[in-house]
């Protein structure tokens, strides 16, 4: 008797959403090849996430023994402070955060399909009548599968490819980005926000921050990072002048660490002094290297086309105070992994699919600018960058 063969499945997009997508996938019993366009191992030392339970499914999906590591670092409390450094309140809300590097590794270690890297999608092409898909590569190379998965971001290719018509857009205001190792945390910031989830609100200006694991996924006392977050206002003038980096590159909506232009990074401490409590005030100043993302909103009408679907944040991008970005990707992936395991009939299982995470992208889309617009535009007296 001759063994069933494996359904195959494209990922193009190598990061935390394709590592998701392709532990559900394998779950499922479908063979998977990730096509990542970095020829390097990937790298996000800023990114601190709020830990959801989704994404600790898609770990012990991907055969993570989750009682065997630490997946990372809790807080006891969330804490507000008023612009004088006093306490406005204070819950006890026990939570833990993670980093992007942590889930990162963690998932590439545990993927067990072809993991490809340097290869940049150009095109695609669907046969309807075979049920397939073919990815062409920049390359000269090409592949054929039954499925393709889009998780390839907020700039995705994939989007551009079939739904040309969805692009982000910049949604006022910027989020300077910090990270200061736990052990270089200054007195007053150290007593005051060290082991709590913190916030401080003005006019244009909202910052939130929290310890995340250090270099290497490391969790231990006294190795880890404190990661803060610092929304404020921007124009569109002011955000490309910031997004132009200390060498003159042009870099977009993202400003990595050690890159951001001298100026800019003097202006981020004087803004400090000017409107941050003082323990806020004081873990900024201790920052050697600010870095910048611009907040940007992407909704679609349509996660599949034929064989083909978006997912994370190529499908929608919430914005950050709804702390889900990560966690949507996860709950894309493991549903996708559900309806192909219960439905064998491809097109069936996406129709099936598709609603409850439109659904589910479209309700995070509408909070998170709900949410945003609230914090930095509630008033006309809003301060701006610049």
């Amino acid at each position: 008797m001759f063994k069933k063969e494996k359904k195959q499945a494209i990922i193009i997009g190598g990061s935390l959403g394709g590592l998701f997508a392709g532990a559900a996938l394998e779950k499922a019993g479908w063979s998977v090849t990730i096509y990542e366009r970095s020829q390097h191992d990937l790298d996000s030392r800023g990114g601190g996430i709020v830990l959801q339970p989704d994404v600790v499914d898609v770990f012990r999906r991907a055969g993570v023994d989750t009682g065997k590591i630490e997946l990372g670092v809790g807080s006891r409390s969330r804490t507000v402070f008023r612009p004088d450094g006093s306490i406005q309140s204070k819950q006890i809300a026990p939570q833990t955060q993670t980093s992007w590097s942590l889930i990162y590794t963690t998932m590439r270690s545990a993927f067990r399909g072809t993991y490809l890297q340097g290869k940049v999608l150009k095109d695609l092409k669907q046969d309807e009548a075979a049920g397939t898909v073919t990815a062409f590569f920049e390359d000269g190379t090409q592949a054929t599968a039954d499925l393709l998965v889009g998780a390839d971001g907020n700039g995705s290719t994939v989007r551009h490819l079939l739904w040309p018509e969805a692009e982000p857009a910049y949604a006022g205001y910027l989020a300077w980005r910090g990270l200061v190792p736990e052990d270089e945390m200054p007195p007053l910031a150290r007593e005051g926000l060290h082991g709590d989830f913190a916030f401080a609100n003005s006019a244009g200006s909202h910052m939130l921050g929290y310890l995340v694991p250090g270099e290497g996924a490391d969790t231990r006392p006294g190795h880890r990072l404190y990661n803060y977050v610092w929304y404020r206002v921007a124009d569109d003038e002011t955000l490309s002048d910031i997004m132009t980096d200390r060498d003159g590159r042009y870099r977009g909506f993202s400003m990595p660490e050690g890159k951001l232009a001298e100026k800019w990074v003097e202006h981020v401490y004087a803004d400090a002094d000017a409107l941050l409590p003082p323990q806020f005030r004081e873990i900024v100043h201790a920052t050697k290297e600010p870095f910048a993302q611009a907040i940007r909103d992407l909704t679609v009408d349509r996660m599949v086309k034929g064989r083909v679907v978006l997912l994370g944040d190529a499908a929608f991008i919430p914005r950050p105070h709804t702390a889900a970005s990560t966690s949507k990707a996860a709950s894309n992936a493991l549903t996708l992994g559900d309806a192909l395991e219960q439905y064998p009939d491809v097109d069936e299982a996406l129709a099936h699919w598709e609603p409850r995470q439109l659904a589910l992208g479209q309700a995070l889309y509408r909070k998170g600018t709900a949410a945003g617009n609230h914090l930095l535009f509630h008033t006309t007296r809003n301060s701006r960058v610049g």
